[in-house]
């Protein structure tokens, strides 16, 4: 790489950034139920976001619940300041979890529009190519009525894909009844931001896991959550049938980079699968390296440079792309503005010729970002 090369700055397009908007908020607030917003008596402490069924317990005191939710989740001023600390010239936001899968039917499509809208609004009026946004579906609706919102939200120009929980519909990524969905995003060339909130199974974790709070849940259940749904996704066929949908996966794929020789080699030697065996089920018909190269995307959130560069070699570095998790996992030093998660992206691509590409142009060039640079 030139000397000039590495001296001027990449264009920096953060893709993994989550923001939970006022209506959304007002909506949890509004609730006494897993998920909720809990207010505190003291007005000067943040409200509580009771977001697994572990954090609502009244043993524990109302101040130690859930997770602090303060201005940085909420406000975009906070994330324009994020975006300049760090030279993050354009961020793609999406809505944190757990979305809108736990509305009743007849009130998610209404709340779906709600989002998506104020969503656009905020990319409106704070862009100059500055903000885009993934949005959200109604995904406890009818499949019809969440390809309406899919058909709409090609209306608004800052929207530029959707996140998707692992459950979809409630029975994973390999239901026969998202078909008409899944058509409807390739249809439409929607990026699909695949994200996890259901982890494990709780006894999974063992019987003394509320002994160490959240880390097994959000270190292993996250990402093996990821990597189940996936699998799945591919085993059943959904790349086959819709050979041109396209997936950006959370956290540098799961576990997917690490285990994608096994999950093929389980394949190619399952006898139930027609071609191995005697069984009477098609297993899929393009092999998972060639949809990962094809059909998916890897975000760079992993903590891990080598990870990074694991990610990279299994999609290659044109698959690869920059992100930062924002507003989750600060800074632990008080004070400190620099994350974690930015400087192991840097540091994972520093002195190559992937640079460029990861920290921005991959995104640009997917997502078909006009104008924006560093």
């Amino acid at each position: 790489m030139s000397k000039t090369m590495m001296e001027t700055s990449p264009t920096v397009v953060d893709i993994h950034t989550h923001i939970y908007p006022p209506s959304y908020l007002s909506l949890l607030r509004s609730r006494t139920t897993v998920p909720y917003l809990l207010d505190l008596a003291n007005k000067n402490s943040p409200p509580r976001l009771i977001i697994l069924p572990s954090d609502d317990d009244a043993s524990i005191p109302p101040e130690s619940r859930g997770r602090p939710i303060d201005t940085s989740y909420s406000t975009i001023q906070e994330k324009l300041r994020f975006m300049d600390t760090h030279n993050i010239q354009t961020s793609v936001i999406s809505l944190a979890n757990p979305w809108l899968d736990f509305l009743p039917p007849n009130e998610s499509v209404n709340w779906a529009r709600t989002v998506n809208d104020e969503l656009e609004a905020i990319c409106t009026q704070n862009n100059e190519n500055r903000l885009y946004a993934f949005a959200t579906l109604p995904l406890s609706s009818s499949p019809k009525l969440i390809v309406a919102e899919i058909t709409r939200l090609q209306e608004l120009p800052h929207i530029k894909g959707i996140i998707l929980g692992t459950t979809a519909l409630g029975s994973g990524l390999d239901d026969p009844a998202l078909n008409l969905i899944w058509s409807a995003l390739e249809q439409t060339k929607s990026l699909i931001f695949l994200h996890p909130h259901y982890g494990l199974p709780n006894e999974v974790y063992g019987p003394r896991a509320a002994d160490y709070g959240h880390v097994l849940p959000l270190s292993l259940g996250f990402p093996l959550e990821t990597t189940i749904a996936f699998t799945r996704m591919w085993l059943s066929g959904v790349f086959d049938r819709f050979p041109a949908l396209r997936v950006l996966i959370a956290h540098a794929g799961g576990t997917v980079p690490f285990l994608a020789g096994r999950i093929e080699s389980c394949v190619q030697h399952e006898r139930y699968f027609k071609p191995n065996g005697d069984g009477k089920r098609r297993g899929p018909r393009r092999d998972l390296k060639r949809v990962l190269r094809e059909n998916v995307w890897l975000d760079a959130v992993v903590y891990e440079e080598a990870s990074v560069r694991a990610a990279i070699e299994l999609v290659g570095k044109e698959k690869v792309m920059f992100g930062t998790d924002h507003p989750f996992f600060p800074p632990l030093e008080q004070g400190a503005e620099k994350w974690e998660s930015v400087a192991t992206n840097l540091k994972a691509v520093a002195g190559t010729e992937a640079r460029d590409m990861i920290m921005g142009g991959n995104a640009m060039e997917l997502l078909g970002l006009e104008g924006v640079s560093g």
